[in-house]
């Protein structure tokens, strides 16, 4: 199947699409670089902004994966304009001229954030999303603008994810489990803003997993589907953080348990991926701060900027050279 990836040398991207190659797909990545290209030689990377893709660049195209745009909560708040749109626009114009250039199916990177604050329950894909701030409502709308293209002939599936934590060649500290692994040997500390406030995580590799079933999936198949490796309480992952690395390396971290409130509590149910997908996880906080201790040398330098995304957008921004094209996540 040839595939053309939107985003793809983001930090999600560099995981996902050596996958799909070993897989037999023949790729092509669509990518503004802003954190470079750690992709494998062999795959084929065009520097471009998706608002400068037209038609003819997605003809012979089976697929379209849209993993580009704004990729955190600092940095939607940082620009709510350039949030709106790379998260909300920049799919909309993809989906348009993907389905008039004969695109079968385009696999959309949701987010798990458009649940916005839930009291103690689970939520599916059938459940209200109430999100009230920049990047949730703007991936929300980003997945309603491609699912009103769905039709016999054009495919759409919304993979809303939890928070993507683990070791990629594009590294990022700027995720939960991420970052509580970099505090943890850096300060030998683990600060908890609020130890109740559900959190579905899930492994990079269970997230690469979720792409290639919405990829590999029937072309019949069009929907939403929640994925994650599980749902844990902040106060959890940040006490499972801390037993793997105190067994490993015989240390004593400290966790700093703090009370600070937060506009985003949910705990999603996979059942849907699980039965019409077929997406299984197979990882837990445990494996994925090891996978990070494991490969730490890559990463050792902590104060890297390009391991932080809000450092390398406000950098964008300030220079003046315009709007910050969407880039991989």
């Amino acid at each position: 199947m040839r595939i053309l990836v939107v985003g793809g040398a983001g930090y999600i991207g560099s995981a996902i699409v050596p996958e799909l190659v070993e897989r037999g797909h023949e790729l092509v990545v669509v990518d503004t670089l802003w954190f470079g290209n750690h992709l494998p030689k062999n795959i084929e990377v065009r520097r471009k902004d998706v608002f400068d893709l037209e038609e003819d660049d997605l003809r012979g195209f089976d697929q379209v994966v849209f993993l580009a745009g704004v990729s955190n909560d600092p940095m939607a708040e940082y620009s709510p304009g350039h949030n709106f749109v790379s998260n909300a626009a920049a799919p909309a114009y993809l989906g348009y001229i993907a389905k008039r250039a004969g695109v079968r199916r385009l696999v959309f990177a949701g987010s798990c954030s458009v649940y916005g604050f839930t009291v103690n329950e689970l939520y599916d894909e059938t459940s209200p999303t109430i999100s009230s701030y920049p990047y949730g409502i703007s991936k929300l709308q980003g997945e309603r603008a491609v699912l009103e293209m769905a039709d016999d002939a054009f495919s759409v599936i919304a993979l809303r994810k939890g928070t993507v934590c683990g070791f990629s060649p594009r590294m990022r500290l700027d995720l939960i489990v991420n970052t509580m692994f970099m505090t943890a040997m850096r300060d030998n500390a683990i600060t908890v803003n609020n130890p109740d406030i559900w959190r579905p995580i899930i492994s990079i590799q269970d997230a690469a997993t979720a792409y290639t079933r919405a990829v590999e999936a029937h072309e019949t198949i069009t929907g939403v589907f929640n994925v994650a490796s599980g749902n844990y309480t902040v106060g959890e992952v940040g006490g499972m953080v801390k037993g793997v690395l105190d067994a490993a390396l015989g240390l004593n971290v400290k966790l700093n348990i703090l009370h600070k409130s937060d506009v985003r509590n949910y705990k999603v149910s996979i059942d849907k991926a699980v039965k019409v997908l077929g997406f299984k996880p197979n990882h837990d906080i445990e494996s994925i701060t090891e996978d990070l201790l494991a490969n730490m040398d890559s990463f050792s330098d902590f104060d890297n900027p390009t391991y932080y995304n809000i450092e390398v957008f406000k950098h964008l921004v300030r220079s003046n050279t315009g709007r910050p094209e969407p880039a991989g996540a």
